[in-house]
Parts: structure tokens; sequence; C-alpha cells
């Protein structure tokens, strides 16, 4: 007998765990059945894929259940905030296929708020004004199994604090002089609940609120109010924030009450192998010059995997792949890698260009004849039709298709042996020139006219078929090789090295006269995406120029790296 299924079970299916509870609410009606979601970055530097996991499930969650997503830049620490990275989260998340539509945000739009809310729980008698260092407040704050000790500034009168902290906010002390803390529990078990600070003295301008505020308020005072000014509904965050959890809680209650309260749910990180995510080491690769900038080809923000020739389609793929969890794991770059051919498959363009060019003169052809072939733009896909691509006496092949010595099963080119030229001739090689030293200049071969398509000897086999180009129309293209950032597969986990030591020497390899037929570079427009038949994926770089065209090469088309580490 076939399962039926009720109304209300039909709309789970699939779900994952936190579309689960997001829809549990839904159906209990609280917050009115609405549902607002938010986004919640901070300006300081560019995402990468583990905000794109994030990126997915807030605007998602939103998007299937029919509600909201905010855009809020918690922009409360401008010593490290930039309009630069604002600019460029704005565009990461547009060219994942997301929008926030009118509801863009900022923490600071709730300086106001966030400071009358201070100063009212100063008044009554639950934060006060620590004069004391940082070190020393940390030494107070006890252990996990130990309780902490009180400050001794702790007892200041509600009237003393609040005169400290209008003082503090006029500039009149120091950075690090002063802090207000929320007087909660020294001796808590959650350590998060031990007088946390709420305000701490910054002097640098915002680059917002100029120099309004000298005091800014941290994440855990912050993000709840600004959660509850907005109507977020669901803050769906990472698992690191389950302990912090308790105080979100604590004090959106000094907000709340029963016809609202936004709720927290935690889910796991996203980790890759054979690379980083912390912001502040990838900050030092950026400014070390280790890599070339935050959209690095090889680095793992969503600009550097944009700009490298990942598609938005194979990162959302990908996420979907690796799923939302209560535990935390470390997923295999080769998964991402996989999901960026499957899509780079169905959409590139095929087109042909030789890498190592080794020139060979096809001495019974025709000099001064061009030809043309018609060359399939795309197999996966019906409607992507042909180019047409010249054929003349003098072409390139790789110089890794041939060998003078070859060993059994290389069906590549070899003195005496055939090869057919992909959409083209068979060609034999009939002699080989050197150099003074021996090295291999030139091929002479010769041609079989009657293998072309079309011709008696079309259907001639021979066991290798190799990529071409026509010298007289190739053009000279920069290559840009990439690969693995790191040499180690879990970076962070070698706590005895310094991560930089760790950087793969050969994540980068740069060629130069590169040989690129025609019809790439009449098309190499920015964002396209093409197959350089037999070697993998290929976009053209913003650093090209007129004439001198450069190309990232996106991935290759087979996984070799899981197979070289493998045998290593």
């Amino acid at each position: 007998m076939a399962e039926t299924r009720t109304t209300e079970e039909t709309p789970r299916k699939g779900m994952n765990f936190v579309e689960e509870e997001v829809y549990a609410d839904l159906q209990a009606g609280k917050n009115g059945g609405r549902l607002n979601t938010r986004f919640p970055p901070e300006p300081n530097g560019y995402l990468h894929i583990g905000h794109a996991k994030a990126i997915c499930m807030d605007f998602g969650v939103a998007e299937r259940f029919g509600g909201t997503c905010n855009l809020r830049f918690d922009d409360t620490n401008p010593v490290k905030e930039d309009v630069e990275y604002v600019d460029s989260i704005r565009e990461d998340i547009h060219w994942l296929g997301f929008d926030w539509g009118d509801r863009e945000y900022y923490a600071s739009d709730y300086f106001p708020q966030l400071f009358d809310l201070a100063v009212r729980l100063i008044k009554e008698g639950k934060a006060y004004v620590d004069d004391q260092s940082s070190e020393e407040i940390a030494a107070q704050k006890g252990t996990p199994t130990t309780p902490g000790q009180n400050s001794p500034y702790r007892d200041r009168t509600p009237e003393e604090n609040l005169d400290l902290f209008m003082r503090m906010n006029a500039g009149e002390f120091d950075e690090g002089s002063r802090v207000l803390r929320a007087k909660i529990d020294m001796a808590s078990p959650n350590m998060h609940f031990r007088d946390p600070i709420m305000y701490r003295i910054i002097k640098t301008p915002h680059h917002r609120t100029g120099t309004t505020w000298k005091v800014y308020p941290m994440y855990d005072f912050a993000h709840g109010q600004s959660d509850y000014f907005e109507g977020v509904t669901h803050s769906i965050c990472t698992l690191e924030f389950v302990v912090h959890r308790p105080l979100y809680e604590y004090f959106v209650k000094e907000l709340a009450d029963e016809s609202y309260y936004p709720r927290q749910i935690e889910f796991n990180r996203l980790n890759l192998t054979y690379t980083v995510m912390s912001k502040r080491k990838l900050l030092q690769l950026v400014k070390e010059g280790l890599v070339a900038g935050w959209d690095d080809p090889r680095m793992p923000t969503i600009s550097g995997m944009r700009r490298r020739g990942y598609t938005p389609a194979s990162i959302r793929n990908f996420i979907d792949t690796i799923g939302y969890t209560k535990y935390e794991a470390l997923n295999s770059v080769s998964l991402l890698e996989h999901a960026v051919r499957d899509d780079l498959n169905r959409i590139a363009t095929r087109g042909m260009a030789v890498l190592n060019p080794l020139k060979a003169v096809i001495t019974n052809y025709p000099e001064g004849k061009v030809e043309t072939v018609e060359m399939e733009n795309n197999p996966e896909d019906a409607t992507a039709g042909t180019h047409s691509m010249p054929f003349s006496r003098e072409i390139y092949i790789e110089r890794d298709d041939f060998m003078e010595n070859p060993p059994k099963k290389f069906f590549r080119l070899a003195p005496g042996g055939e090869v057919r030229l992909k959409s083209a001739y068979i060609i034999k090689c009939d002699e080989v020139v050197k150099d003074a030293d021996g090295n291999i200049t030139e091929l002479r071969c010769s041609y079989d006219p009657e293998t072309r398509s079309g011709m008696p000897g079309a259907d001639r086999k021979v066991k290798g078929t190799l990529h071409w180009v026509s010298a007289p129309h190739a053009v000279d293209a920069e290559v840009r090789l990439y690969d693995r950032l790191f040499n180690v597969e879990n970076p962070a986990a070698e706590t005895d090295k310094d991560f930089r030591e760790l950087l793969n020497p050969e994540s980068l390899i740069t060629l130069q006269g590169v040989k690129v037929e025609p019809f790439i570079i009449e098309n190499a427009v920015p964002g396209a995406k093409f197959q350089f038949q037999r070697i993998g994926y290929f976009t053209p770089d913003k650093d090209s120029q007129p004439g001198k065209p450069v190309f990232n090469r996106t991935i290759a088309l087979k996984d070799t790296w899981e197979k070289v580490q493998k045998k290593a």
C-alpha cells in the first residue's frame, strides 16, 4: 500500500534540522506566523565560502517559507572596518543569487537605542564601569570549574557609573582604561555570564557615524538587541555561539515580551581541507603579500572563487551536498571541486589551447592553404552549436603529447606513429628536428587527406587523439595554473608550525606563450567559462589587456591531487 502523507507532513520533505525547527515555529503561530532571518557580516574583511554556507541558510530559509532576510552589517568596531568590505559583501551575496531588497541595515543604526538601553541598565544597577585592564578582568574571570572574583569597582553606585559612562562617551578617558560591564554573576558556570563587557572605548572615527561615538557595544550586547529592533524571528548562526545563547536571551529579555521574541538556532560551520577559514589568517596572507589580494584565486573567499571561475550554482550545490548538522566536520575540498567540474562540464564552451607548444610541420599539406574545421561548442548542450577553427600546414601540439622513445601503451605521437588531430586529419610523425643541444624544436609530419570528416577514410581508427592549434592563427596568452593553497590537509591542526610555513609553493604556476585558438580570444569576455580540450576549465582574468589575454585555470579535468596524495 502506498504511503500517505498529511498536508502538514508534506512540506517537511527534504528539510534540514534548522528548517524543521523554523517550520514548527510557523505551524505553532509564533511571532504571529511571521518569519524574518538575517545575515550579519562584520565589514572587516572579504566573505569566504564559510560565509556562503551561512548566506545560503539565512536567505534560503526565508525563501523556502515565504519570509524575509535582512542584510545587517555588524559594524561595531571602526578600527577594523572599511567601506571596501561593505561593497564586496554586497557583491558576493548578489553573485550567489540572493537579494535583501530594501532590508539593508547596520548595527550602527541602533547605536542610540543600544546606548539608551545601557543607560537604563546602569540606572537599574545591572551594569557598572570597570577601571581594570583587560588582563586584570580576564584573570578575575576564573575557570569553568572555579568561580570568578568580583571587580573592586562592581559596587559603584548607579550615579557614579552613569557619570563615568557619559564621560567615556565624551572622550575624557583613554582607550582600554575603562569598560562597561553587565552585573550578572561572577560564579556562574557559564563563563559568558561572568559580568560580560558591554561597551569599550574606541576613538577611531566610524565609517558611518564619524566621531559621534567614543564607546562601542560588544557583539554579545549588540547582536540580540539589533535582531529585536529589526523584528528578526530566527537568528541562525554557527555552533560556536551555542554557549553565547543564554547571554543572547538574557539581554533580549530586557526588551522582549510574549508577543515577539527572536530565537537563536545554531548549525555547523563549513571547514575545508587544504585551506584556512580564519579571517585573521586570511588578512595576514593579504597584508604580507603572500597572495595577490582578497580575490586571489587561491583564496577561499567568494571573490577569489569568482575570479578563479567557480560558478554560484557549483558553490550552492556543494553546500546542499554537505548539508547542515549539529556537529563540526572537515569537508574535503574535492567535493567542492567535483561540484565545480559538474557545473562547468554542463555550461563551459569547448576550445583549443596548447600550454607547452611544440611545432609540427605537415610537409605534404599545401603551403599557404588554410581550411576550417567545425568544433562542437559543448556536447552536453544540444543548443550550443559549433564554431570554425582554422587548420594550416603548421600547427602546435602539446610537448607532452610527443615522446621520442615512448613506453608501451603510449597512444600519443611518436616517431613513425599516427594520431588523429581532433576534428581534423590523421597525421604521422616522419622526422624529429633538434637543436645543437639535442632539444626537440620541431616535428616533421605527413597527413592523410582522406581522413577528415566526410572523406572516405574518416572512420580509420588510431588510438590517440590530440588537441592542436594552427600556428599562424594562434594567439599568445598567459595562463595561470592554480592549485591548493596549502600542502597539508588540515593546516589548523598543525599547531607546532606557523601556518605560513605550510603554504604550497606550487599553488600558482604562470605559463607564458600559451597558444590559443582565435575563437576563445574573441569570446573571452569577463566571466566566460571555457574548457580547453584535454586540459581543464579556464576563465579570463581581470588582468587581461588588449593583445595580452590572461586565463586562470579554474580546475583540471580530473582530480589528480587526491591520487598523488594517496600514493605519497
